[in-house]
Order: C-alpha cells, then structure tokens, then sequence
C-alpha cells in the first residue's frame, strides 16, 4: 500500500473515538520541520485524519535516561533544538503547546514499577515539534514527554507500552517518534538504500504484521542485523513503545515506508479500531 492510499485508508477509517489510535512516525532530518517533503506532507494529512486527543504522550529517541524513567511535568514545555550545523531557520522554529502536569502526574504514578519520576526541565525535543508541527498545526493539544530508560532491554519497552496502553480509553494520543533503521555512519546521501537497512526494515514491518512482538524485542536473535540498522538502539525503542500498546483488536496501517539517506527508515505506523 502506498503512502497515498494508506493515508486515504486511514482518513476513512479513523473516526472521533474514546480509544485513540496510537502512532510511531519515522521523524528522519531535523530539516524535515522546515522543508516540504513527502514526509512532512505525510504528516500534515494524518493529523487531518487523526480524532483529536484530549492530551499527546510523546515518546521520543531524543530524551534517553538511564535507570529511570522521566516524564515531563512542566505547565508550558520549552522547544528544544538539539541538534547543530543546521540553518537559522530551523533554530527560530517553536511549538508553543501547553503541558498537562496532572495527567503527567498520573503518568509518574501509572509508570511507578518502571521508577518513573517527575522532570521539570525537559521540554519538546525534536524528535517532538519536527512532526508535531505538522500533526496539530495550531499547537492548542496539551503535550508532555516520557523518557526511554537506555539501561533496560527491548522488551522493557514493550511492557512500557502495555502499561501506558490504558491511556489510549481516557482519550490520549500515545506518539512514537525515532527509525525503525537509524545508522548514521553508512549514510549515502543521495545514494541507493543500504542492504542491511532494506533487509531490517522488512523484517520490522512482518513481525509487527504477525504480530510477533517478542521477535522485535529478542536481541540476540536479530544479532549483527540489528547493530548494522541500530549502532545504539534509541531511535529504535519508541517503535516498540508504541508496538508494546496495541492489542489484537486494532488494525495496523503502514506509511511513508521508505529508506532515506541511504541507512534512516522512514517507516511510520499506526494502530487503530479496525
């Protein structure tokens, strides 16, 4: 299914809900946010679809921690710009959404066997406001992040999806943001899609299609595939996040399912009502 008719699929399919859908998006180069691109159009038009929340949880590669799992409880987050070399223009970019501390709150309560605790000085990363721009344009969606804990296997992240899973009937909008593949070093800009990245992205997409989360998160049985598309698995956990909060009654839609740079899987995902 192409982008074009995943997108018209989900238009007719999402409609206004108490289960929201839950989504990953492959967010790629910063200079997404600034440039008109498939990606960004993508983006636009799934927020046109999507029912709007009541809150976004944004689960993003960019806010790593170690041990802990941080959730932001600021009133009015700040926009980061956690990158360098770019253009100006992309420095002067802001997304002037509100928090919501006391659902934060509850979110600090919900996560505490996975020793969540309250942060303060966080904000919106770009793997956030990149795409969040395009998703509610108008910024008027209280948002707050939770951090991924890089100190726990893959399968910790799952069970983070399970436990946040129950947002998803109190109206909130559960958003993944990272690569399925994200190996900056084999980068050809310009240049044909890497083997490893092309063979993973696969692997990726018919595992989640069957399913077969466990598959996802057994690192020894991915192996070296898996260090070739990930040298350091943060852009990797926010997929499985989101994959860890479906259920066997949603519906699973793929978009922008192409490789970029050579080596960065542009894959986005969603799950909704069938």
């Amino acid at each position: 299914m192409s982008t074009a008719q995943a997108l018209r699929h989900l238009r007719d399919r999402l409609s206004p809900s108490d289960r929201m859908p839950l989504v990953f998006l492959g967010h790629g180069s910063p200079m997404n946010a600034i440039e008109d691109t498939a990606f960004s159009r993508a983006w636009t038009e799934l927020g046109q679809s999507l029912p709007r929340p009541k809150a976004i949880l944004v689960v993003s590669a960019h806010w790593m921690t170690r041990g802990t799992t941080l959730v932001d409880v600021s009133a009015m987050p700040r926009t980061i710009h956690d990158f360098h070399g770019f253009p100006e223009a992309l420095y002067a970019e802001s997304y002037p959404a509100s928090g919501n501390p006391e659902l934060a709150r509850e979110v600090v309560t919900l996560l505490a066997s996975h020793h969540a605790e309250e942060d303060e000085t966080w904000g919106l990363d770009h793997g956030a406001w990149t795409i969040l721009k395009f998703l509610y344009p108008e910024a008027d969606v209280p948002v707050f992040q939770v951090s991924i804990d890089m100190g726990r296997g893959l399968d910790y992240q799952l069970e983070l999806g399970r436990t946040l899973s129950e947002l998803r009937d109190r109206g909130v909008l559960i958003l993944g943001s990272g690569n399925v593949v994200h190996n900056l070093r084999a980068m050809r800009p310009g240049g044909k899609p890497q083997d490893f990245a092309l063979e993973f992205d696969t692997l990726f997409a018919d595992r989640l299609t069957d399913r077969n989360l466990a598959a996802l998160a057994d690192q020894q049985q991915l192996g070296s595939l898996l260090r070739m598309a990930h040298p350091s698995v943060d852009h990797y956990l926010p997929a499985l996040t989101v994959a860890g909060a479906s259920d066997a009654k949603d519906e699973l839609t793929f978009m922008t399912a192409s490789i970029d740079l050579g080596s960065v899987s542009m894959r986005s995902f969603v799950f909704h009502k069938a």
